[in-house]
């Protein structure tokens, strides 16, 4: 099973680096073009762009970290590597979106009287599509190699494809006799930097701290007590290694059993887990009823 971990972290890294190929793109692209046609909002997503660069390097290494065997000093292994990657890119993406929002407001009270050139916004569309492109590719991979951290990218990538959407909207909009439209659309884009951030160290965190779904839980309890043998469970306790889940139980049996009925019970318990909910490891405790 470790093996097949290991193959899917590294089928991982291709969404990893598309992302950054992409990014690498469209934040250079829009840059300049946002500086040459005068648009702030087209800028400012183009910063954000820049900062999902370093984000899914994070992202990357994370992925290819966490491909460590265990060692002396990690005995359960490097699992949770990528979910540490995932807390640090959400501190690089706050700290931009606070510059992208201090830039942006400082801009709106300027009163810029210009409409930005329309090339802004056909730069904006193209990007739109790109990372939509992006986003559906990395959804479909995270899903099938469930993994948490290109989730989190897939999500980033979302994000970027609706701020792109509202810097078009802006420099549309400017053409009309909104020019403070751009640069307002430029704070929106902060805010939806800082948001994206929150949301990615929110998860990471709350894994880190081994928070788990509480419905994940009930859905384990009633796969458990349709196991042959199981009177009750007395406790049950679940955390996440990167993209693998953890499960610790108290299952209660009939006193009279022998130890080799109660083992059979145990691993019935284990294989339940594991084929019906993708449960990495499974560890439960026996006790007489």
């Amino acid at each position: 099973m470790d093996q097949q971990k290991y193959d899917d972290l590294k089928r991982g890294e291709r969404g990893a680096v598309i992302s950054i190929f992409a990014y690498l793109f469209l934040s250079a692209l829009k840059y300049y073009i946002g500086h040459t046609a005068d648009s702030e909002a087209l800028k400012a997503d183009g910063i954000n762009n820049a900062t999902d660069i370093i984000a899914s390097l994070a992202v990357l290494i994370g992925l290819r970290l966490s491909r460590n065997p265990a060692d002396k000093d990690h005995p359960y292994g490097h699992w949770k590597a990528e979910t540490v990657a995932s807390l640090i890119a959400s501190f690089i993406m706050m700290i931009v979106g606070i510059q992208v929002l201090y830039g942006a407001i400082q801009d709106t009270f300027k009163g810029n009287s210009e409409a930005p050139d329309l090339i802004a916004a056909w730069a904006g569309v193209f990007s739109v599509i790109v990372m939509y492109g992006v986003y559906w590719y990395n959804k479909r991979l995270a899903n099938k190699i469930n993994s948490q951290s290109l989730k989190a990218a897939s999500k980033d990538n979302l994000s970027d494809a609706w701020v792109s959407i509202g810097a078009v909207v802006g420099i549309i909009g400017s053409q009309f006799g909104l020019p403070w439209l751009d640069p307002l659309t430029a704070v929106i884009v902060g805010l939806l930097i800082c948001k994206t951030a929150w949301d990615i160290f929110r998860e990471a965190s709350h894994h880190l701290t081994d928070g788990f779904d509480e419905e994940e839980i009930e859905l384990y309890k009633e796969t458990i007590r349709n196991v042959s043998g199981v009177k009750s469970i007395k406790d049950i306790k679940a955390r996440s290694y990167g993209n693998n889940i953890v499960v610790d139980l108290v299952i209660l049996v009939n006193p009279n059993l022998d130890i080799r009925n109660a083992h059979d019970i145990s691993t019935n318990v284990e294989k339940a887990l594991m084929e019906e909910h993708g449960v990495y490891d499974v560890h439960v405790h026996i006790e007489p009823k």
